[in-house]
């Protein structure tokens, strides 16, 4: 007998790691890297069994078991049954004459197809040993054949067959039943199977009549018993595991490790996709389309800085695929180092975009993707125990989200923090919150990793200062973009070699009439019918009323061969846009689609600018008038960008402005070039000359600017949140600010010290500080603040300290007679304050609204002081001898607005009704949503408010969709609006769990004007969001159940210890 039996092995299929050069390492796997290949000896022999899976075709079901498995026989050499069929023809082929004194050899059973098949050998022990111990001593010692001890026959069956396989090995007395031993003794080929521990198969001796009997049981063959019973488990209702599904995991789970392991090393191995699974490379491929990376992307994500984890700013022009570089190194850091990312991008549409895009990716590798945009977003966080969070912010709420996990001592989870358009540090309001946020960051936290990114950076050294930050900047275009100047009825191509910086391109060669010369003296006629409607073209106006302008007058003189192309999909987008505002369809948008054209501004309705959005980008719609806001918004390219002048409303074109509109000209992967043409009047032409050879405008700090909202917030905050309490320590904390950087340049008249202690007294004046004096020694004193409780209700609901006084008298009074029978009075309170500067009411329609008001609610403008005859008086034009406040009176004509938008959820229909655009409208609920959920938060903080809360929490929910009830829970996933919800309730998709558990393509079917790509970016916003709910639960529970580290019997525990 041989002393080494032959060993039957399993081989594994798994992707081999390579060592790739820098420049392969962004490269794309081939079809051939996703092939099985051949086991790596030093891996099979540390029992590595990693294996690589790709996604299975979908599977159809049938009831047929003919057609299910009537083609098995023809599987003999690559099937489970063919290779159980060729183990029993190889034992019933043994001669006679040899089987009472030959064993069966080990040969015999390591034939070519089964080793070539991976059959583990413990499966063909299981079927066929012999379980008659009786019988083992006439049998001419048997041969053992050793099994490797992880071989497992159900690791590459499927699911239904692996139970039944542990069924069979589990109920031998059962299978025994179905192949009778008989009366004689010697038909043990035919007994039940028998799991021998040592492998042992063993052959009976030689008996003819036994021979003819196992001949006529095996009529009925194994193969036909395996057969049937999958037959069955298909047919059956049973649970069965994804064995796929579980290889995936584990796959991913070890590359996540390796990936891991290799961030935490000095090694220059940065594992298979920039540190991260190759399933990310897989996921960018299917969902996005891209396979390689740039090799400026390359470079940034290899720098010395980002390897070191230093902080970064980097600079690229407009469409250079800054974003996809972020994307990596968030997922490094939420897969490989385990922490929260936070991602601050500048307007709500590019989070929604964004989460759309990242859900995806968050439902296959593991973390959650949450929105904190308008009133969305949770303080503080949800503490999760196992998988990471991405946030995706706005400039306010991620202020808020930093504000709160500082509070709760957890802003060390943080461990990426990305800010898009980090030039908005210099503009404003907003620029004032994205410094105070990137501050409290730097100053509390030196964990946190900051990276910036931005298309129009000049003064990059005070910013690299500010955030400690390397940089890295590159002029990559992926589509090349030609600049032009139109003067008269040239063009001139923009030139930094030229004298002028331009140089002459060629006459515009386009007939026109005397007429038509009149109505379009800029030539944009000639300008877009050079591309459209093949191409597409963006027409950026200084107005909303140009905008609308203008694509009427271009349509107006389009030939009619325009109407022709895409006819139908253009009657689908005219269809929708009157479905989604419940018939009614702007009559521009009626007279232009038509020939692809529309305008694009904020006078929109959401509904209206998604849909022509993604009419646009599905080439449909050819051409946009659009404002400037557009730029800096969600991503719709164009072969040809116009500027119709060089202004922004009535202000001259800013250098950062001009840059960001051009750098919409160049589709990557769709054209070869862009072009962006400037309409210049001669007026204005030594201005534009200047404009295009002037570098970009420097970011300056706004923290002074925005007194409010700058440092006085920030001085709040500093004290509240106890990062700073005493004077010197604040002193410090704001020379570190970007105004501490720039405090030389900014600050003339007075010292950033003396700007601090003018703010600290400014804000015990509100009562919104209170000052100790706490004495150090004799000759010194040191100055200590506490915050108030009115200060920590102002900061913690972000809201403006020029109102917070304001806002806490209106509170107090309406608890005086707080007016419950309707929602006017709630509304009135959450009506934001910054909006009623800008309201002009017509009296006319505020005299009829009022006295349509009911008896309940006309309790509510006597409870504010507004009276009816006022109104009346000022409808009627007479004077008025009673002072009255003009902005509780504005206030409440908007209050009238919302409150009417709650009863009809209409918009157009309150449009009409107020005589408002519809833009302005949605404007207003917007705010009056974010406002609200602001007020929430700021009497959270006031016990005396309690009162507020609970109804706070549903006004909220009410202001921000502004629907009917049984659509909330379908517009809380990102990206379904309105008019998409009410589609989904009439499929009968009526919740969360029913959009969750939805099939893309029965979605594609059942929804009309749905893309593939909107329909799987549903599917996965809702499978995110609900997934992220059930954590939060669990969360709660696990919380609940956690023995609290004072109790009294652990505390007791300790001293006994001691």
């Amino acid at each position: 007998m041989d002393e080494n039996p032959s060993r039957i092995r399993r081989r594994v299929s798994f992707r081999k790691r390579t060592r790739p050069s820098l420049e392969g390492i962004s490269a794309i796997p081939t079809t051939a890297e996703f092939d099985p290949g051949n086991v790596d000896e030093e891996d099979m022999a540390a029992g590595n069994r990693r294996r690589k899976t790709v996604e299975a075709p979908p599977v159809e079901y049938n009831d047929s078991e003919e057609d299910m498995f009537g083609a098995y026989d023809s599987f003999a050499e690559n099937s489970l049954l063919g290779q159980i069929d060729d183990l029993e023809q190889n034992y019933m082929q043994v001669p006679e004459q040899n089987r009472q004194n030959t064993d069966l050899a080990p040969e015999a059973l390591s034939s070519e197809p089964i080793r070539d098949n991976k059959v583990d050998i413990t499966a063909v022990d299981n079927l066929m040993a012999l379980k008659n111990d009786a019988h083992a001593n006439n049998l001419s010692g048997p041969e053992a054949v050793t099994v490797e001890p992880e071989a497992d026959i159900l690791y590459d069956v499927p699911s239904s067959q692996a139970l039944y396989f542990e069924n069979l090995k589990n109920s031998s007395t059962d299978l025994g039943a179905q192949f009778p031993r008989g009366s004689d003794q010697n038909s043990s080929s035919n007994q039940t199977v028998h799991e021998a521990p040592h492998s042992h198969i063993e052959l009976p001796p030689q008996n003819a009549e036994v021979h003819n009997r196992s001949d006529v049981t095996r009529r009925k063959s194994l193969k036909d018993h395996l057969k049937h019973a999958m037959t069955g488990n298909a047919k059956a209702q049973t649970s069965v595991f994804s064995k796929t599904k579980q290889l995936k995991e584990t796959l991913l789970s070890e590359e996540i490790n390796v990936a891991k392991k290799t961030l935490e090393s000095s090694s220059d191995d940065r594992g298979p996709f920039y540190s991260l699974p190759s399933k990310v490379r897989e996921l960018y491929v299917q969902f996005k389309g891209i396979e390689k990376l740039y090799e400026w992307q390359h470079t940034c994500l290899t720098l010395n800085s980002v390897q070191e984890r230093k902080n970064l700013i980097y600079s690229l022009p407009t469409s250079g695929g800054k974003t996809l570089v972020a994307e990596i190194l968030m997922l490094q850091e939420l897969l490989c180092r385990r922490k929260d990312v936070l991602m601050i991008l500048p307007y709500v549409a590019i989070v929604q975009e964004k989460i759309s895009g990242l859900s995806i990716f968050g439902m296959e590798l593991g973390f959650f993707v949450e929105e904190y945009a308008g009133s969305k977003g949770r303080f503080p966080p949800v503490k999760r125990r196992e998988k990471k969070s991405l946030y995706i912010a706005t400039i306010e709420k991620g202020h808020s989200l930093v504000n709160s996990l500082i509070e709760t001592e957890r802003i060390s989870s943080l461990g990426l923090v990305v800010v898009d358009e980090l030039h908005m540090i210099g503009e404003g309001s907003r620029g004032a919150v994205l410094e105070m946020t990137l501050a409290k960051i730097l100053y509390t936290s030196k964990t946190t990793h900051v990276i910036g990114m931005s298309a129009t950076l000049n003064n990059v050294e005070d910013l690299q200062k500010f955030l400690q930050a390397e940089y890295y900047s590159s002029q990559f275009r992926p589509v090349e973009l030609k600049e032009y100047l139109k003067i008269n009825d040239e063009l001139y191509e923009v030139n930094s070699k030229a004298e002028d910086g331009i140089t002459f391109s060629r006459l515009l060669n386009y007939k026109y009439s005397d007429t038509l010369k009149k109505m379009d003296p800029d030539r944009l006629i000639a300008l877009v019918t050079e591309v459209i409607p093949n191409y597409s073209c963006l027409v950026f106006c200084p107005t909303k009323k140009n905008c609308e302008n203008v694509a009427e007058m271009i349509c107006r003189f389009l030939s009619k061969e325009y109407l022709k192309h895409k006819e139908k999909e253009k009657c689908e987008v005219i269809k929708n846009l009157k479905n989604i505002s419940g018939g009614n369809l702007c009559p521009v948008l009626k007279r232009t689609v038509p020939y692809g054209v529309a305008y694009h501004h904020s006078g929109l309705t959401n509904d209206e600018r998604k849909l022509l959005e993604e009419a646009y980008s599905a080439g449909v719609l050819c051409l946009f008038t659009c404002t400037s806001t557009l730029a800096a918004g969600v991503n719709l390219p164009a072969r040809r960008v116009i500027l119709r002048a060089p202004y922004v409303a009535k202000e001259f074109l800013k250098r950062n402005q001009y840059k960001q509109m051009i750098g919409r000209a160049g589709r990557a992967g769709i054209d070869t070039v862009g072009e962006s043409i400037l309409i210049v009047q001669e007026k204005d032409k030594q201005q534009v000359l200047e404009l295009i050879n002037s570098p970009l405008e420097n970011c300056y700090s706004h923290l002074i600017q925005e007194f409010t909202k700058g440092i006085q917030t920030l001085l709040l905050s500093l004290i509240g949140l106890k990062i700073a309490t005493n004077l010197n320590d604040i002193y410090q904390f704001m020379s570190g600010t970007f105004l501490g950087i720039q405090q030389k340049i900014l600050l003339k008249e007075k010292t950033l010290w003396d700007i601090t202690v003018e703010s600290l007294h400014c804000l015990t004046e509100k009562g919104l500080l209170q000052k100790d004096t706490v004495c150090h020694s004799e000759e010194k004193l040191q100055y200590h603040f506490h915050i108030t409780n009115l200060g920590r209700a102002s900061f913690k609901g972000m809201i403006d300290l020029a109102y917070c006084n304001i806002l806490y008298r209106d509170l107090k009074k309406g608890l005086e007679g707080l007016v419950l029978e309707n929602l006017l009075h709630l509304v009135y309170l959450t009506t934001p304050y910054d909006m009623v500067l800008q309201c002009d009411p017509d009296w006319m329609i505020y005299f009829r609204q009022f006295s349509q008001l009911s008896p309940a609610e006309q309790k509510v403008p006597a409870l504010v002081g507004v009276s009816e005859s006022f109104i009346g008086k000022k409808a009627s034009g007479q004077a008025i001898k009673k002072k009255v406040d003009k902005d509780t009176v504005n206030r409440l004509y908007l209050s009238f607005i919302l409150y009417t938008l709650l009863k009809e959820t209409n918009i157009w229909r309150v449009s009409e009704k107020f005589n408002m655009p519809r833009g302005y409208i949605q404007n207003l609920l917007t705010g009056a949503a974010s406002f609200s959920s602001c007020v929430l938060h700021f009497c959270e903080e006031l016990e005396e408010f309690w009162v507020y809360r609970a109804l706070l929490v549903e006004l909220t929910k009410k202001l921000t969709y502004c629907v009917k009830a049984e659509l909330i829970p379908l517009m809380e996933v990102t990206g379904v609006l309105e008019g998409r919800a009410k589609q989904l309730y009439s499929a009968g998709y009526k919740s969360l769990v029913h959009l969750a558990n939805a099939n893309p393509e029965v979605l594609l079917k059942t929804i009309d004007h749905l893309s593939r790509r909107q329909a799987k970016q549903i599917v996965s916003s809702a499978k995110m969001l609900l997934h992220e709910k059930a954590e939060a639960l669990q969360e709660e529970v696990a919380e609940l159940l956690r023995l609290p580290a004072d109790f009294p019997d652990r505390r007791a525990a300790a001293i006994e210890e001691v």
